[in-house]
C-alpha cells in the first residue's frame, strides 16, 4: 500500500489539541507568550499548523493575540467561565432531553464504569483522570443524542470551564460529585427523562458556581 502524504488538517488539529491540552492543564500559564516557532519545534511540526492552531484558540478564548506583538494564554476570568457554563449546561441538557430514550444498556454500563473512574480518581487526589472520566460519562449522552452542532458548542466552550475545574480539584475540591452522576444514572436507567434533566441542571449550576467569589 503506498505511503499518503498526512493531511494538513490532521497536523492543525494535533498543534490545537496539544496546546488546548497544555492551557487547561496549567502547563501553559494564564499570561504566558506563546511563539510558533517554539511550539512548532516541542510539537515536531512546522510553523504554519502551530499558527492555524493559534488562530482557533484566539477564537475559542484560550489565547488573545496582538498584532505584530504578541500572542499568550488569556487570564481565567469569572464572568467567562459562567457564560460558558451556562452554555456548556443547555447543551447538555439538550442532548440529555435527546439521549435518554434513546439508551441501551451497554450505554449505561459505560456511564456507570466512568462514573466508578471518576470516584476513584477523586478520592486519589487524579485530577486528570477525574476530568477524563467526567468526560467519558457525558459523552455518552451526547453520543447518542446525535446533534453535531450541540456537540460542537460542547467541544467548543468546556475547556474555558476546565481551566478553573482543574484548578478547583488540584486545590482539594471535588468539582463535580459522584453522587450527582449517580442519580443522573439512575435516572436514564429509568427511562425518567425530567430527572435527569434536573441532575444535569444541578451538576452545570454548580460548575457555574466555581466562578463565584470565595
Amino acid at each position: 500500500m503506498p505511503i499518503r502524504p498526512v493531511p494538513r488538517t490532521l497536523l492543525r488539529d494535533r498543534a490545537y489539541e496539544a496546546i488546548r491540552d497544555a492551557i487547561v492543564a496549567g502547563e501553559i500559564e494564564p499570561g504566558a507568550v506563546v511563539r510558533d516557532a517554539d511550539l512548532a519545534e516541542r510539537l515536531a511540526l512546522s510553523r504554519a499548523p502551530v499558527r492555524e492552531a493559534f488562530s482557533r484558540l484566539v477564537d475559542e478564548g484560550l489565547l488573545e493575540s496582538k498584532p505584530q506583538s504578541y500572542t499568550r494564554v488569556t487570564p481565567v476570568v469569572a464572568a467567562e467561565v459562567r457564560d460558558a457554563a451556562a452554555v456548556v449546561g443547555a447543551m447538555h441538557e439538550l442532548v440529555t432531553r435527546v439521549a435518554v430514550p434513546r439508551l441501551c444498556e451497554a450505554d449505561l454500563d459505560e456511564m456507570r464504569a466512568a462514573n466508578d473512574r471518576f470516584a476513584a480518581a477523586v478520592r486519589t487526589g487524579d485530577v486528570d483522570g477525574a476530568l477524563r472520566a467526567d468526560d467519558a460519562l457525558h459523552h455518552v449522552l451526547v453520543r447518542v443524542a446525535g446533534n453535531g452542532a450541540a456537540a460542537a458548542t460542547v467541544a467548543r466552550y468546556t475547556p474555558l470551564i476546565r481551566r478553573l475545574e482543574r484548578r478547583r480539584f488540584a486545590e482539594g475540591g471535588t468539582c463535580r460529585s459522584a453522587g450527582l452522576h449517580g442519580r443522573l444514572i439512575d435516572a436514564c436507567a429509568a427511562g425518567d427523562t425530567e430527572t435527569a434533566l434536573r441532575v444535569t441542571a444541578d451538576i452545570w449550576r454548580s460548575l457555574a458556581g466555581l466562578a463565584d467569589p470565595e
